[in-house]
């Protein structure tokens, strides 16, 4: 054989078992967010395919190079593992792009990473907006917001609800103080009802942090780039007609089924 065409063959086996061998890495890593505030908690998991020994699983974290935290991590029986790390403290100042890596044995090695915010570039607003309920005047909802900020809020009877615009910079979250006189979700016993959220037409979950005789607060988490969240209830005004409500309760209850939630589709 031509010792050309060998030390050519030679290179390629080389080669291309270096890039088999690092796309079949024995561990595999993910954070349960692409994106946090300072003092979020970030959860790294993953798992490893071949368990060797007692063999530990080392965790970096870097920021731009630099070595921000350390980890030995056990692997459990069935190959998982899980760390845990809060978004605080000296090392956490800068904005921008975290690399998690971890490593398994000499060779095995996976990266994700995730975006980092600090408070002193988090801008909240806190603040009254006015909503037009037509003819039956203007009410106020007091609101906080941040990640964002609110371009409009709408009362809408078609939905019993209302409609809330915004310009979603980055992930975050609204709190909104429902005034119960304006707009409700109630049971035919008069008790508590949970509203239906949907975000640019996919449900989604949110907290009802303090609930009084006067107004309902509710916290809905968005994502960058989300657009308008309507808040669905069962009573808002100005209110319709018995009969009209109970046809657009069926509309709204159909509609809902048939919409996919956004946490289904993201899994």
């Amino acid at each position: 054989m031509d010792i050309r065409i060998f030390y050519v063959l030679t290179i390629l086996t080389v080669v291309s078992s270096g890039t088999a061998f690092a796309e079949n890495s024995l561990i595999s890593v993910q954070t349960d967010n692409g994106n946090y505030d300072e003092g979020n908690t970030i959860l790294i998991s993953g798992s490893v395919t071949t368990i060797v020994g007692d063999t530990q699983v080392t965790l970096q974290l870097f920021k731009e190079g630099n070595l921000i935290e350390i980890a030995q991590i056990k692997v459990s029986q069935d190959g998982n593992y899980s760390h845990t790390i809060i978004a605080q403290g000296p090392q956490w100042k800068s904005e921008g792009e975290y690399i998690v890596k971890v490593t398994y044995g000499e060779a095995n090695i996976a990266e994700v990473p995730f975006t980092f915010t600090p408070k002193s570039e988090l801008v909240e607003t806190i603040s009254n907006y006015e909503v037009n309920a037509g003819s039956s005047g203007t009410f106020d909802i007091s609101y906080s917001i941040r990640g964002g900020s609110i371009q409009s809020i709408s009362v809408d009877p078609e939905i019993f609800g209302l409609r809330i615009n915004i310009d979603a910079i980055t992930d975050g979250t609204i709190i909104l103080d429902l005034p119960r006189e304006y707009i409700d979700a109630e049971k035919q016993d008069g008790k508590d009802e949970v509203y239906i959220i949907l975000i640019d037409s996919l449900q989604t979950p949110y907290d009802e942090k303090t609930t009084y005789s006067e107004i309902r607060t509710l916290s809905i988490n968005f994502e960058q780039g989300d657009s308008e969240i309507q808040i669905i209830g069962t009573r808002v005004i100005p209110e319709f007609g018995t009969i009209v409500m109970v046809v657009l309760t069926i509309g709204i209850m159909t509609s809902i089924l048939l919409t996919r939630n956004r946490f289904q589709i993201k899994i």
